[in-house]
């Protein structure tokens, strides 16, 4: 739970990630997805409740639970007066990962279609360009859960299908993804199990057609499951 105040952002959200998995989660502007990501990821902490990464608390054992995590905020803020290549290295001294950039650091960049601009100031990269910088250093980082907070914001359309192409590599490979989105289409087409959120609160859980059975639609893309959903929810308020 994270409460502010009067106001409860996060009220008994419970999730489990397991290994190999992306799961999505989606709700309304207001809804907690960015609160709750804050929350796991330490950046924020909650109210009441436990988080555990691979095992960590992260309040007791904030150090260690953190090198297991790689949390992409909606909006990055890189140090802007170093080189991408230098982000780069400052973010993997961080974490002690320089071998991780040594052996993938060049591939990762040409897959985001940064590396022409590894030796240009952060910037003057565009919006988009940031996102991508910030999607690169997650890469870096050996985490074993990724928390994308609206990941694809800004980014062209290739730089979006080879970041989700990495999102999934990472979860064959053992890792697990969050990924909070706007983008429904994505949702469905990258997304084991997807979450519906609502003032703070999971209303859905599951895969399609679960989430479809939950919202009584014998079809449909998930968009009409979640906008049935959703306008349920607020209506019942």
């Amino acid at each position: 739970m994270k409460r502010y105040r009067e106001t409860t952002a996060v009220d008994g959200l419970s999730i489990t990630l397991q290994p190999g998995e992306v799961v999505g989660l989606v709700g309304p502007n207001g809804a907690g997805k960015t609160t709750a990501l804050r929350c796991i990821s330490g950046v924020v902490r909650p109210t009441d409740g436990r988080i555990r990464v691979v095992g960590y608390d992260v309040r007791a054992h904030e150090r260690e639970a953190k090198q297991r995590l790689a949390f992409l905020a909606e909006l990055p803020n890189p140090y802007e007066l170093l080189t991408v290549w230098e982000h780069m290295q400052f973010v993997a001294i961080a974490y002690g990962t320089e071998d991780i950039l040594k052996d993938r650091g060049e591939e990762i960049l040409h897959r985001l279609r940064l590396l022409d601009r590894r030796n240009d100031l952060v910037l003057t990269l565009s919006k988009g360009m940031k996102q991508k910088l910030a999607a690169a250093c997650a890469f870096i980082h050996d985490a074993k859960v990724y928390l994308l907070d609206e990941p694809l914001m800004g980014m062209d359309p290739k730089g979006q299908r080879e970041f989700l192409e990495m999102v999934r590599e990472t979860a064959s490979g053992g890792g697990a993804a969050l990924v909070s989105t706007h983008i429904l289409d994505t949702a469905e087409r990258v997304c084991d199990r997807i979450l519906v959120l609502s003032r703070g609160r999971i209303i859905a859980e599951g895969g399609l057609d679960e989430i479809r059975h939950r919202a009584a639609l014998d079809g449909g893309r998930l968009e009409d499951a979640f906008l049935t959903l959703t306008e349920s929810e607020e209506t019942a308020e």
